[in-house]
């Protein structure tokens, strides 16, 4: 069999392997081979006065053992008593202080074991560092005639590493290199043409070397400049490099330096291409004025042609440098270490590139794997080895060198054979936090081999899977990509494999989201005036949430103008330097939102109000990150105009499809500037950008250059696929087209499929373009069809398409429903059933049954006799019975029933014919009251309209009815069939009846009808005129209508003699067309009309109405009211007017004795501490427009007036009176009426200290009562 053919079977059943976890709870007791840990770099140049430290770490399970070889030959570390190896590991330690140092040079290689492998180092280089003398010479002046070019050799002594190069004079100064004079790359000193300047004797070129700190300086040089015989200006020249062309090789990933100097005269300016392409600018740099060419990390793609051109104002050259990029081996894939568990296979690659292409070689346990005991379990096959059907016992380390003639690189990769049950390494019982909409990852890291499979549990019973809403990742970790709060409970990861099962427990809460509900708003202050900034933040109310005020990204100033509550900053006293941006940010341990304004300090004089408007438009639209079906845009805001831009709304137009349509596409939050916009194939986009502020959205900007995206298979089918017959023998599909935006592509076409549901056959296509429909012919009557409609163009088919059910067209139903039978249920009600038709037979959706009935004459004689119209009633589904309700009693009916469908109805049943029984009848057709007498009334009626059957008599009941609506006993009288009149006698005069009136059959008495009337009364003032054969008008009765002028008003009574109570008051203007004027009055009979106008004629008028909003109205009644009043009023004569004067002479009485008391008694006049204090010109005097006081405060509490100044002595000088009545006055309440009485208000305060700056309560003082008392 061939080998490759052995190697694909054995990958196909290769076990997945993972490195032992570094946990040392999963690795105590667990065997480990060696893995190296630390080891020092390959190539190692030490210092001659330092120790020599070489690392060799490892870990593994026994503790590794170590030993190392040099030059190739194993060394006994233990032998040099300057060599010691550091305790748990294999790190030598060398001290070559005052020994020879270069006896240890060599190459060293560390090895670690143990029972279950070997792990190697690389092969490490150890070189001593170096700093040679500069060789002794004698530099002759270098003598050159002016404007030639000159150069100055370093020619430094070889070091390790190499040293670094400058030049310097006499007094340490560095010479100043510029476009004229350049340092190469290797120390020289290069100048494309001389000056007299540069004539002196100290050129020293020194080199430093690195590891020893040491400079060693070369001979000065001296230059000579002669005038002589300048040289004149000339085309440039290469000087370096000096062969007409060179080569270059340089290793992948390292730097590369190209370096082109020349000379000529003027200066030659130096610049660099890539022959055939571009130079990489973002690995790029130009150095030493253009003369020296970098690019860093050097690739394949910078192999090729690099030419450097040297111009001035003669002529320019040009020189090209070969690049060649070699690459030392580098990993792709460094194999993997490997835990199988018995009779597993797997598998170690050792993938690498380089140039040229590296050997690979395989070693195991540091033996040349063709060396090492065979193993027909091991495959090998160039950079992959195999291994087989494990068993306990055969772990070994691996390693894979690949090398070429730059350098190699070498791995080690264990394989450890272990059989292990489950363990868990997640601590168990952990909770999680997560906020509501983010995605929840819940860890479940395990240990076992074979490798365990792990499944989640929900709340212990639900299992969950990978889905839509979960991932189970291959480390064992849950993710719940939406989190929601239905989500929070508890989960359990069980890991499971053949050796047993173990289980972790941990809990999921969802919290609510951080949300700042009112941000900061845009502020602008005077300065000295305060500033407020409210933010209302909405959270979990389990989170701790921690408010934090920024200002300009900053923390607030340390200042007591700050202040910060739960969700505001007030800033007291703005100065200029608070102007800027604050952000209030709201922390919990899960997450955080934040919102910013700005604060605008303006001077506190008038200035002009601050104009707001409308964003500028955005500029310089630049379209980057070009895909197919993505683009990036961005953009430079306008001016915000005093509004901070809220928002930016892009907007696209299709120049292919739609032009001139611009179609809103995304919203970007305004704080953004660049957006990445998900696109549609076959599209020629153009997009512009609209700001909005406060104010509204700015103008479009101009539009961006044109992105056209390429055409593509479309998307998406049509949506809305329908069937639908016309006629009996098609079916027309029909569907919505893609829009030309939708169809990705040129050649948009539909394919139409369709076959028969209820058949075993295959689909029927036909393409159709340019249409939405296709009508399919021949189809049998009403089949159901399955249909799908899919999209495609020149570039590929839609998606696969949904299935629709479709049916052929309907025909008329070929059945009539059988077995018809009507079941009377009672006169009006009848239930009939039938046999329904068979499936087929409808040749359509059935849509119900038609009931057709029609009464043909009643039963009773005499009845007008006729046919009546047909009446229909549509059952609808498939129902076998009905109701047929509102029939006529006492009558005979006839029914039939059809089929529908939606083509139309089936053939008719065979005609039933059924009688309604007897009924209750009808209402009688009519009840009047004719002739009213004082005690007796006359009352005749019509028979029904509909007796429902043979009529037995008629019932009438009646009581009275007084004027509050309240009834009287029922009185009952029954009366023949054939008799329609009576007389009530034996009534109440002036009473009014309610009549109740019903006819009956032999089902029962039939529905009332009513009438109300009164009878006369005894008075002939109120008798009411009525026609001869005519019954009065039931209603009101209204008698005579009085009125009087009276002090508040007109006052009207009247007699009423009606029950109803909505009784109002109307009265108008005379001649006048205005409304009236309504006034309800229920329940009395007068009532004052207030506010007429004087000298004025009015007409009034008394008015009713009853249940049916028929108005009642008594006679108008004619009202003047007089221009003047019966008497004029003298105040002086009024009681309450002499009363309130005794009381105000009382008033002033008792303040004059309390004053006089406390004068006796040393106590200060208030008076005249108020006069004293209006010496303060903050306390207003009596005002001259008005007539109001200014304040009084009682000063029993000797304390002084706000703004009054107090002499030191105690003593209160008088201006004023000590009787001045301006004292007493409180506020603007002071006031005379016209007549000269004083009307005004007394009080008393008592006011604080002037910093208490509050009212403080006292004993109520007699003005104080006397303001109580009025």
């Amino acid at each position: 069999m061939d080998y490759r053919v052995v190697l694909l079977i054995l990958l196909s059943h290769v076990t997945s392997a993972f490195e032992v976890p570094l946990d040392p709870k999963v690795l105590e007791g667990l065997p480990q081979p060696p893995t190296i840990t630390l080891q020092s770099p390959k190539d190692y140049i030490f210092d001659p006065r330092e120790h020599i430290i070489i690392h060799c770490e490892a870990k593994g399970n026994p503790q590794p053992s170590f030993r190392w070889a040099r030059n190739g030959t194993d060394f006994d570390v233990k032998s040099d008593s300057k060599i010691v190896m550091n305790p748990g590991s294999g790190t030598l330690d060398i001290d070559i202080i005052g020994g020879k140092a270069e006896a240890y040079e060599g190459t060293y290689q560390c090895t670690a074991e143990n029972e279950h492998g070997k792990a190697l180092t690389n092969k490490i280089v150890i070189r001593q560092s170096r700093s040679p003398l500069w060789p002794k010479e004698r530099n002759e002046a270098m003598v050159r005639q002016k404007g030639a070019p000159l150069v100055l050799r370093c020619q430094p002594p070889a070091g390790l590493p190499p040293p670094v190069i400058f030049w310097m004079d006499n007094n340490f100064q560095r010479l100043q290199l510029d476009e004229r004079v350049s340092q190469a790359l290797n120390g020289d000193l290069y100048f494309s043409n001389v000056l007299p300047e540069d004539a002196r004797d100290d050129y020293i070129c020194y080199a430093r070397f690195p590891h020893t700190q040491t400079i060693q300086q070369k001979q000065p040089i001296s230059v000579v400049v002669l005038d002589n015989n300048p040289q004149g200006e000339r085309r440039p020249r290469i000087l370096l490099p000096s062969e007409p062309t060179s080569t270059k090789m340089v290793l992948k990933g390292v730097l590369l330096q190209l370096e082109c100097i020349a000379e000529g005269l003027p200066t030659p300016d130096v610049s660099w291409q890539k022959v055939g392409g571009e130079l990489p600018n973002n690995r790029m740099a130009l150095h030493n004025f253009g003369k020296i060419l970098q690019i860093s990390d050097v690739s394949e793609s910078d192999a090729g042609d690099y030419r450097c051109t040297a111009k001035n104002k003669l002529g320019l050259v040009h020189h090209v440098i070969k690049v060649a990029v070699k690459a030392a081996p580098f990993w792709i894939s460094a194999p993997k270490n490997l835990i199988l568990a018995p009779n597993e296979t797997g598998i170690l690659t050792c993938r690498v590139n380089g140039s040229p292409k590296p050997k690979i070689s395989w070693f195991v346990n540091g033996v040349p794997i063709e060396n090492a005991a065979a193993d027909r379990s091991r495959k090998v096959d160039e950079d992959t080895v195999i291994i087989s059907n494990v068993q306990i016992g055969s772990s070994a380390v691996y390693q894979c060198n690949a090398s070429n003639e730059f350098g190699y690189v070498m791995a080690n990769a264990f394989v450890s054979v272990l059989a292990e049950p489950p363990k868990m390494l997640t601590p168990p019982n952990q909770v999680y936090q997560v906020i509501t909409n983010r995605p929840a990852f819940l860890d479940c890291s395990s240990f076992g081999s074979p490798i365990p499979t792990i499944s989640w549990f929900k709340d212990g019973r639900i299992s969950i899977e990978n889905g839509d809403q979960y991932v189970i990742h291959e480390n064992g970790t849950l993710e719940i990509m939406v989190a929601q709060v239905l989500n929070t409970g508890k989960y359990t990861c069980v890991a499971t494999n053949n050796l047993g099962m173990r289980e972790n427990s941990v809990n999921l809460e969802v919290k609510e989201p951080t949300r700042i509900l009112e941000q900061p708003k845009y502020k602008v202050v005077q300065r000295g005036m305060s500033a407020r900034f409210d933010c209302k933040v909405k959270h979990d109310k389990s989170l701790i949430p921690i408010m934090t005020w920024l200002k300009d990204r900053g923390e607030l100033p340390d200042d007591e103008r700050f202040e910060v509550d739960s969700d505001s900053l007030t800033i007291k006293n703005v100065v200029e330097g608070d102007e800027g941006t604050y952000t209030c940010m709201m922390k919990t341990s899960l997450d955080q939102d934040s919102a910013s304004a700005v604060l605008t300090v303006v001077e506190s004089t008038p200035t002009p109000g601050i104009f707001y408007g409308k964003p500028d438009p955005p500029t310089d639209l630049e379209l980057t990150d070009q895909a197919e079906r993505s683009v990036q845009l961005t953009w430079t805001p306008g001016d915000e105009n005093n509004s901070p831009i809220l928002s930016f709304l892009v907007q696209y137009e299709d120049s292919l499809h739609h032009k001139g349509l611009w179609v809103n596409l995304t919203e970007v939050d305004g704080s953004k500037t660049t957006t990445q916009l998900e696109l549609s194939p076959y599209v020629y986009y153009s997009f512009r950008v609209l700001a909005r502020n406060n104010v509204g959205y700015s103008e479009p900007s101009n539009p961006s250059s044109q992105y056209r995206t390429n055409p593509a298979a479309p998307d998406e089918n049509p949506s809305n696929v329908q069937g639908v017959g016309t006629k009996p023998d098609n079916m027309v599909i029909s569907w919505m087209p893609l829009t030309g935006y939708q169809a990705n592509g040129p050649g948009l076409k539909y394919k139409v499929h369709w076959k028969r549901r209820d058949m075993d056959e295959s689909w029927s296509s036909q393409n159709v373009v340019d249409k939405s429909q296709l009508v399919v012919d021949g189809t049998p009557t009403y089949v159901p069809y399955e249909i799908k409609v899919q999209a495609l163009n020149d570039y590929g088919n839609g998606p696969d398409p949904e299935i629709a059910i479709g049916y052929s067209g309907e025909d008329v139903p070929l059945s009539a429903p059988e077995k018809v039978q009507v079941r009377v249920q009672d006169g009006t009600l009848a239930e009939v059933h039938w046999k329904p038709v068979n499936a087929s037979s409808v040749r359509g959706q059935l849509q119900g049954y038609k009931v057709t009935y029609q009464k043909l004459r009643g039963l009773l004689g005499g009845e007008e006799e006729g046919q009546q119209r047909e009446k229909v009633i549509v059952f609808s589904g498939d129902q076998s019975h009905g109701q047929i309700p509102d029939l006529q009693p006492f009558s005979i009916y006839r029914l039939s029933i059809k089929v529908l469908n939606n083509k139309g109805e089936g053939p008719s049943s065979s005609n039933q014919t059924f009688e309604t029984p007897e009924g209750v009848p009808g209402p009688p057709s009519f009840l009047n009251v004719i002739s009213p007498g004082l005690d007796s009334l006359s009352l005749e009626w019509g028979p029904p309209v509909n007796n429902n059957g043979r009529l037995t008599g008629y019932t009438l009941r009646y009581q009275p009815v007084n004027q509050s609506a309240e009834q009287g006993f029922v009185h009952e009288l029954n009366f023949f069939a054939n008799e329609t009149a009576t007389t009530l006698d034996h009534l109440n005069t002036s009473m009014l009846y309610k009549f109740y009136l019903s006819a009956r059959t032999i089902k029962g008495s039939g529905p009332t009808i009513t009438e109300e009337a009164f009878t006369a009364m005894d008075t002939a003032r109120i008798q009411p005129n009525i026609e001869t054969g005519k019954a009065p008008t039931v209603g009101p009765a209204f008698g005579a209508v009085n009125a009087s002028l009276a002090e508040e008003g007109v006052m009207i009574s009247w007699e009423y003699f009606g029950h109803h109570k909505n009784v109002a008051v109307q009265y108008t203007l005379e001649n006048s067309k205005e409304d009236w004027t309504k006034e309800w009055v229920n329940g009395t009979h007068s009532h004052m009309i207030k506010g007429l106008k004087p000298g004025m004629s009015y007409k009034v008028r008394v008015v009713a109405t009853d249940e049916a909003e028929r108005m009642h109205s008594s006679k108008e009644v004619p009202v003047t009211v007089p221009a003047v009043p019966n008497r004029q009023v003298d105040i002086a004569t009024q009681g309450w007017f002499i009363g309130l004067m005794c009381a105000i002479a009382l008033l002033i009485l008792v303040l004059l004795i309390v004053c006089f008391i406390k004068r006796n008694k040393g106590g200060k006049y208030p008076v005249k501490e108020k006069e004293d204090a209006h010496q303060d010109p903050e306390i207003q005097p009596m005002k001259e427009d008005d007539g109001t006081f200014g304040e009084y405060s009682d000063m029993e509490d000797h304390k002084p007036l706000k703004g009054s100044r107090t002499p030191s002595n105690g003593t209160v000088r008088r201006d004023e009176s000590d009787d001045s009545l301006v004292d007493y006055g409180e506020g603007g309440d002071g006031q005379f009426n016209e007549d000269g009485s004083f009307i005004g208000q007394y009080s008393g305060k008592k006011e604080k200290d002037t910093h208490e700056g509050n009212e403080s309560s006292e004993a109520p003082s007699p003005v104080n009562a006397m303001n109580s008392f009025v």
